[in-house]
């Protein structure tokens, strides 16, 4: 029998699990709806082999020819220092003139080939982040009110989106175009260029003037915008705007959800593989009022009160005397997608509502299916940045589980059955033993992870085992400037900027999910300390204020 304070304790966690609605309220009589929120699965405890065994794939293939040197040079070592002074001259003037120029050629062949062959460091200049004047600004309850104004929700709904905004971890200065208020249709490309002319070149304005890098010297160019795609293309209206070179490389991405700046970043970095000497611009962003949503279709309602204003454009570089200038080098980056499962394909799903009014809904079992696809993702990073110890402690249990406990799919069955009568998770396998967990603060000195909302945050808090100071610059964008699509994790690097918490030889990972169901992770290292934050930083007023407590 279980000791009363861990009853107590599963009590209050199933407790915030629940969520009550009143329904179907009459003048005396009234209903109550309860309901019971999926939780993130434990994916630390359901790890499934095959994805360590990617990590290590990985691993393997760009290490292969560093782990070759050091016995070359062993060997070679040993060689040598087995002759004295004498043999070794002896033996060298033993080779005739032709082994030696052959032997010298084979060895700048090998050499000019390791190092062509090498990829080339990518390295991120500065980067902006659009901060919208203050006529954009709301709180909460203007947010409501706006809403109200529109004449487009009833007054149940407006109470849902209230009750939503309460307990959603976003603040009361956001921003959202005015538009929102508007009696007629705002989903209008009309205004949907006119957001996006707003957010775009504003970030690009302000990138440009931080690098000084002009417009035409840009050769690679990658937009990534999930819901407006017009045309012509976002892209097209940037090289219009700026007058850009004819040769350049321009790519606009759509429909690629929330982790898409990510995608955005691995693209422009094959790119600049492909291009040497070459500057790329990423830029970022999402469009609130043509993607907002004027029906009452509740699970299409959620993305309105969340989604705010927001655009990062980040400069990119692999040219290699542009070191002493960069911020950062791209270290890593991982993608995962579950595009494959109907489930996870249709959990963020674009369509019309019986009213035909067009918005996104958002299934129920998002955050079961966010925790699978954010399990795959980290345990195919996990050999790459872990220290060798974690690695050990890590992969050891693994094996042991897979081999004394069951297979990995049994664990998994096993570790997320529900029992029905109590509601609690029953975590156990045959050999009754929990596989370490690994600390993946070892690997990171900071974390900048997607800020969807307060529920998703605490979620990944607790089955990463992050502290407060970790999740830090996510719930402070979220507070700040809400959920900015993905643009997000940009916000959240400006805001440790902004504190001075970068040092030379940190490591930052960017993680990242959104529809498909993708989820994506880019790992960075500082190559020099950011003493002072630019005059251009989005946090710079308020950074004094914060953290804030949520």
């Amino acid at each position: 029998m279980a000791p009363p304070s861990s009853t107590t304790a599963t009590a209050a966690e199933e407790q915030q699990l629940l969520s009550t609605e009143i329904v179907n309220r009459g003048t005396d009589t009234f209903s109550v709806r309860v309901r019971r929120r999926l939780p993130l699965p434990d994916f630390v405890n359901s790890v499934n082999l095959k994805y360590v065994k990617l990590g290590y794939h990985y691993l393997i293939i760009h290490a292969i020819y560093l782990a070759t040197i050091p016995v070359l040079v062993l060997v070679f070592s040993a060689e040598v220092g087995s002759l004295s002074r004498e043999e070794l001259w002896k033996k060298l003037w033993d080779y005739d003139l032709a082994t030696v120029l052959a032997s010298f050629g084979v060895f700048v062949f090998t050499l000019s080939v390791y190092f062509m062959s090498r990829p080339r460091p990518i390295y991120l200049l500065d980067f902006a982040c659009y901060k919208p004047s203050d006529d954009f600004k709301v709180s909460k309850e203007e947010f409501i009110e706006m809403s109200r104004q529109s004449g487009k929700f009833d007054e149940e709904n407006l109470q849902f989106k209230r009750r939503i905004l309460e307990s959603s971890g976003i603040g009361d200065e956001t921003y959202v175009p005015k538009s929102i208020a508007a009696k007629h249709s705002i989903t209008t490309m009309k205004e949907g260029r006119e957001e996006a002319s707003t957010v775009i070149f504003g970030a690009l304005d302000e990138l440009f003037e931080k690098t000084r890098i002009r417009p035409k010297d840009v050769g690679v160019l990658v937009v990534n915008c999930s819901i407006f795609n017009p045309t012509p293309s976002l892209s097209a209206m940037i090289i219009n705007h700026y007058k850009m070179r004819g040769n350049v490389l321009s790519y606009n991405l759509g429909g690629m959800g929330c982790s898409a700046s990510i995608i955005a970043v691995d693209l422009a970095r094959d790119m600049l593989q492909a291009n040497p000497n070459s500057f790329a611009v990423v830029v970022s962003t999402e469009m609130v009022g043509f993607n907002w949503y004027p029906g009452n279709d509740r699970s299409m309602l959620i993305p309105n009160c969340f989604f705010r204003m927001g655009c990062s454009a980040v400069l990119l570089s692999n040219r290699r005397r542009d070191f002493p200038r960069a911020k950062y080098r791209l270290e890593h980056v991982v993608r995962t997608h579950k595009g494959a499962d109907d489930r996870s394909f249709r959990s963020v799903y674009q369509e019309e509502d019986e009213r035909g009014f067009k918005g996104l809904k958002v299934s129920r079992e998002l955050m079961e299916i966010g925790g699978d696809a954010l399990k795959t993702n980290i345990t195919t990073l996990g050999p790459l940045v872990l220290p060798v110890s974690e690695q050990l402690l890590f992969f050891s249990t693994l094996v042991k589980r897979y081999l004394f406990g069951g297979s990995p799919k049994d664990t998994q069955i096993n570790s997320n059955r529900i029992n029905a009568s109590t509601g609690n998770n029953i975590s156990s396998s045959s050999s009754g033993s929990k596989p370490y967990i690994p600390d993946f603060k070892l690997a990171f000195e900071h974390f900048c992870v997607h800020a969807a909302s307060k529920t998703v945050l605490d979620e990944l808090q607790r089955n990463l085992e992050l502290s407060d100071t970790n999740m830090e610059p996510s719930r402070m964008t979220l507070h700040r400037f809400g959920n900015t699509s993905s643009s997000s994790i940009w916000y959240e690097l400006a805001y440790l900027e902004a504190k001075g918490n970068i040092h030379s030889g940190d490591r930052v990972w960017q993680l990242a999910f959104g529809s498909g169901f993708k989820c994506n992770s880019a790992v960075w290292k500082a190559v020099r300390r950011i003493r002072k934050p630019s005059s251009r930083n989005p946090w710079l007023s308020s950074i004094d204020r914060y953290p804030v407590a949520l």
